[in-house]
């Protein structure tokens, strides 16, 4: 085509050949090419009309294979060897032909030496990215012409293979990508892309360029040697190069003749180059790891970081505990460790290595490993090339697979992470038999990498472990709170803060009182951290305690508030404390400091929030609180929530109760999905830093024809009436099979209020709903206890009876005395 397009050059891939790093930016010719499903090509460009030589009207609808290098694989001849041999090295990725039948996922890059019309061969160097979604296009393929990118003289010319005269430049260019985040120009480029790709819709446009800039730009990766001195392997001269200079130096003092400036200098220069590019690229590494505290992003980046500037391939192993988020011995591990591999990063062919050694597996590792030595020693491994008895002896590590041929004759480095002298973990890396093989200053470059990673790693892991146990011990204080009470069903939500925040003092609780009613509980202190989390925990046993006394909503947050006071003045907490009871179809509600709750009504699907007296925050001390009453029906739905939902820093708080009563109100087809809707509404809108704490209970009620109430008279003779009416009432409700157990625990229970009730009243009542409650109530305050009875005592046999028989019972006080209650088991229903 016409046109040309921006092209980058990154550092060479292969800078630990003896390479040096170039940075350029110009302006090279690409040939566009799109192929479609079918593997014909849909467009060809000017552009690529100048590089292969074959009009538009003869390529389009033509295979493209039969046109373009699409194999990746170079011809097998003299001339291609060179090039064949670099592709082979750096791994280019599988060829094009993988992506006719919709098998390539990624994009791929390579270089090809092809045959033009006229009998000249070019250089060419291409691109292809796979395309996904609406349209027939299928890949997209830019391609250009090395010969455009020489840096200087390529070689001989007289030389019949073309290959490179002594003393002259040796110059590789290799196709590549690099993300777009790290590309200053990808505005630029998304700009310019669409103008390469006549006759398409603006639609196909943008879904292309939108791929191109997420799987990366192209770029050139190009290096060459020259007369300038570079140093080759990190810029460490060898031994004998340096022993050479020193007696060029020393034959010319001898003979009188000056030293050769280069023999003076070179041996200062190289030294400092190589030490300026290891501290640059320690700092580079420094500066791309531990951006997050996340354990398997720190992993990552790790990894990340040495492939492929400083490795080809780089596999990390930690100890299990640190995957687990543990804490562990820090003494020095042993052939019973294990080893968790957790990351892989490599430049060979996509899943070459992804079978045999996948991420994720563990194992431990012998001791006459060099693996064991380094976990052991905590001291780097140098091995310079595997040997094929050791590439045996470590492939016997993996049951059912050969690794030898990926390990053979590569150069491996194991380096050691560890922190505060702890061995967390080690990494092997491994460069390719092509590349130069790690030495010591290799070793050492390694040795201060990994120490480095360590403590990146340690912190992360630290991290994890306090993380881990905050959120063990919010899960502890929260309670799991049953999906059905007697005439109510319970959904709730706990969303944690931010990361600093994970562990707060947001409650929410249910609890079981007399009379079939239950006591709904939301409660916020304020403030973060476990003393806030530990408070909390405090005051939700103080409810419950309290709760199991039924105390008045409005007089246990009296008591609570003393509490609080007692415990310290450094914490405040709101409190919202509401008794439903179904039978009579009332909620009683108190509120202390706390927003108010939020009642859906089931006729007319209105919500509403509940005007309620506010008080004062449970802590503040000498602050009455006071109850309110409402009605409600059946089908309502109560909900309770902390100012976690509803509060966005900024923002009036008037905003999120409006959006909480418009959420409540939104239609659901259960409990889970109507909280669902409510923290979608109100959790999408940002700036939420509080955790948050949600009830929403669906008042169900229990209908008349379902309880059963008689008073009976201060007499012995009323315990046979007891029986008789129980055994009635279960007949009527088809609940024969429980008549026997029943009427016995009946007449253990009146007989007792008989004994030691004050009046003439006794007060019975059955209520059939998830189980059969039976209550007695008399006016006598003192709570009945289990005794144990020996064999000549007249007493204390009735409640063991009661405890054997009875699904559950309790007792508890109330205004006027005692109830004492307990519940069977409904049969099922056929």
């Amino acid at each position: 085509m016409d046109r040309g397009t921006e092209v980058g050059t990154t550092p060479s891939r292969g800078a630990g050949n003896g390479t040096a790093e170039h940075t350029a930016v110009g302006r090279v010719p690409l040939a566009v090419v799109l192929v479609d499903r079918g593997g014909l090509v849909s467009h060809w460009s000017t552009g690529a009309r100048r590089l292969f030589g074959t009009p538009k009207e003869d390529a389009v609808g033509r295979l493209a294979a039969d046109l373009l290098p699409v194999s990746g694989a170079l011809p097998e001849d003299d001339d291609a060897a060179p090039y064949g041999a670099y592709a082979a090295y750096d791994g280019l990725g599988p060829g094009l032909e993988t992506s006719l039948d919709g098998r390539l996922a990624y994009p791929a890059a390579g270089r090809a030496r092809l045959s033009a019309g006229d009998g000249e061969r070019i250089d060419v160097l291409w691109w292809a990215y796979p395309l996904v979604g609406p349209g027939r296009e299928r890949l997209l393929v830019l391609a250009a012409d090395a010969a455009a990118l020489r840096l200087g003289d390529q070689g001989d010319p007289d030389h019949p293979d073309g290959h490179p005269a002594a003393g002259a430049g040796i110059e590789r260019i290799a196709p590549g990508f690099a993300l777009h985040t790290d590309f200053p120009g990808a505005e630029e480029l998304a700009r310019r892309l669409p103008e390469i790709l006549p006759s398409m819709s603006v639609g196909e446009s943008a879904r292309i360029v939108a791929q191109v800039l997420e799987l990366g730009y192209p770029v050139l990766e190009f290096s060459q040697n020259d007369r300038v001195p570079v140093t080759p392997d990190w810029g460490v001269p060898r031994r004998a190069e340096r022993k050479a200079r020193r007696a060029r130096a020393a034959r010319a003092a001898a003979s009188g003749e000056p030293v050769p400036q280069d023999d003076q200098d070179e041996g200062t220069d190289l030294e400092y180059v190589a030490v300026r590019e290891r501290l640059e690229f320690l700092n580079e590494v420094s500066g791309r790891i531990g951006t997050s505290l996340d354990l398997a992003q720190t992993i990552l980046e790790v990894s990340r970081a040495v492939v492929p500037r400083f490795t080809d391939v780089a596999g990390t192993y930690l100890r299990e505990q640190v995957v687990a988020g543990e804490g562990f011995h820090d003494g020095v591990p042993d052939t019973t460790t294990m080893w968790h591999r957790v990351a892989l990063e490599h430049t060979d062919e996509p899943g070459r290595w992804d079978d045999v050694v996948p991420v994720g597996e563990a194992m431990p590792f012998p001791a006459h490993t060099p693996f064991f030595q380094c976990m052991t020693t905590g001291e780097p491994v140098l091995v310079p090339r595997i040997s094929e008895q050791m590439g045996h002896m470590i492939a016997a590590q993996f049951e059912k697979r050969d690794i030898r041929p990926l390990i053979t004759n590569r150069s491996m480095l194991v380096v050691p992470l560890k922190a505060r002298n702890v061995v967390l973990g080690f990494m092997i890396l491994l460069r390719h038999p092509e590349r130069v093989e790690f030495n010591d200053m290799d070793r050492v470059t390694g040795a201060e990498l990994a120490a480095r990673a360590g403590l990146v790693l340690d912190n992360a892991r630290m991290y994890t472990y306090q993380e881990s146990v905050a959120e063990t011990l919010q899960e502890s204080m929260l309670p799991h709170i049953a999906p059905r009470m007697a005439g109510c069903d319970i959904a709730t939500r706990y969303l944690p803060g931010t990361l600093l925040g994970r562990v707060g003092g947001d409650w929410f609780d249910s609890v079981k009182l007399p009379g079939s009613r239950t006591a709904l509980v939301v409660g916020d202190v304020m403030g973060h951290g476990l003393n806030s989390a530990a408070m909390m925990g405090q005051l939700r046993t103080a409810v419950q305690t309290m709760a199991a006394l039924d105390l008045p909503p409005a007089q246990l947050l009296r008591n609570l508030d003393d509490l609080a006071q007692r415990l310290g003045d450094t914490y405040l907490a709101t409190c919202l404390y509401a008794v439903y009871d179904p039978i009579a179809g009332e909620l009683e509600i108190a509120n202390a400091g706390h927003i108010p709750p939020v009642l859906v009504h089931a006729g007319d699907g209105r919500s509403e929030l509940l005007d309620l007296p506010t008080g004062a925050p449970i802590g503040v001390g000498g602050v009455p609180f006071e109850s309110v009453r409402v009605r409600v029906t059946p089908g309502d739905r109560l909900v309770m929530c902390t100012d976690g939902l509803v509060e966005v820093r900024g923002e009036d708080i008037g905003v999120g109760l409006a959006t909480l009563c418009e959420s409540a109100a939104h239609p659901a087809a259960s409990m889970d999905d109507a909280c669902d809707t409510i923290i979608r509404s109100l959790n999408t809108r940002g700036g939420r830093k509080d955790d948050v704490a949600l009830l929403m209970a669906r008042l169900n009620g229990i209908e008349p024809e379902d309880v059963a109430e008689w008073r009976l008279a201060l007499d012995p003779v009323e315990v046979g009436r007891a029986r008789a009416v129980v055994r009635e009432q279960l007949h009527a409700w088809d609940l024969g099979g429980l008549t026997d157990n029943a009427e016995l625990m009946v007449a253990e229970l009146v007989t007792n209020a008989v004994r030691h009730a004050h009046s003439r009243r006794i007060d019975l009542r059955l209520v059939r709903g998830d189980t059969l409650l039976c209550e007695v109530a008399d006016d006598d305050h003192t709570l009945p206890t289990l005794l144990s009875a020996g064999p000549t005592d007249e007493c204390g046999r009735g409640l063991r009876v009661v405890s054997t028989l009875a699904r559950e019972w309790g007792a508890s006080r109330t205004g006027a005395g005692k109830s004492v209650r307990f519940e069977l088991t409904l049969p099922r229903r056929c």
